[in-house]
C-alpha cells in the first residue's frame, strides 16, 4: 500500500484545478435564470395535472359534492 502524502495531494489538486475551464459570471447568471424558469414552468405543469386528477377522482367517486 502506498503512503499518503498530503502535500503531494494538494499539489496535484491545484494542478488539476488549473486545467478546469471556469464559467464566466454572465454564463452563471444565464444558467441560473434558465433553471429557475424551468422550475417555475414544471411547478405550474404539475399543479395543473394535480388539480385535474383531483377533480376527476372527486367526480368519479362523488366525494366532496
Amino acid at each position: 500500500m502506498a503512503k499518503f502524502n498530503p502535500i503531494t495531494f494538494i499539489q496535484e489538486v491545484r494542478q488539476e484545478t488549473a486545467k478546469v475551464t471556469w464559467p464566466s459570471w454572465k454564463e452563471v447568471w444565464i444558467t441560473t435564470l434558465m433553471v429557475l424558469i424551468m422550475v417555475a414552468i414544471t411547478s405550474v405543469f404539475f399543479l395543473l395535472v394535480d388539480q385535474t386528477l383531483s377533480y376527476i377522482v372527486r367526480f368519479v367517486l362523488g366525494v366532496g359534492s
